[in-house]
């Protein structure tokens, strides 16, 4: 089950950063719908504001941004 539909949830807002992080893998990748458990129509309202919260620096683009490298330095 949808867990936004759950909630009645009408638009993901990229500001709530705690809500969509749960929504992003360890790799900072966005899950898929079977992962995720979202349905069709919010994984889209998802993945669109996972990238807008990355381009407004909200989000990491990758592990390299976040420190969480795999044993790599630079």
């Amino acid at each position: 089950v949808c867990s936004f539909c759950v909630d009645h949830v009408k638009h993901i807002d990229y500001k709530d950063v705690q809500a969509i992080r749960r929504y992003i893998s360890d790799q900072c990748k966005i899950e898929s719908r079977r992962k995720s458990g979202v349905c069709a129509k919010h994984q889209r309202g998802l993945a669109s504001a996972i990238k807008r919260a990355r381009y407004l620096a909200l989000l990491p683009l990758s592990t390299a941004h976040t420190g969480r490298s795999m044993g790599f330095r630079r």
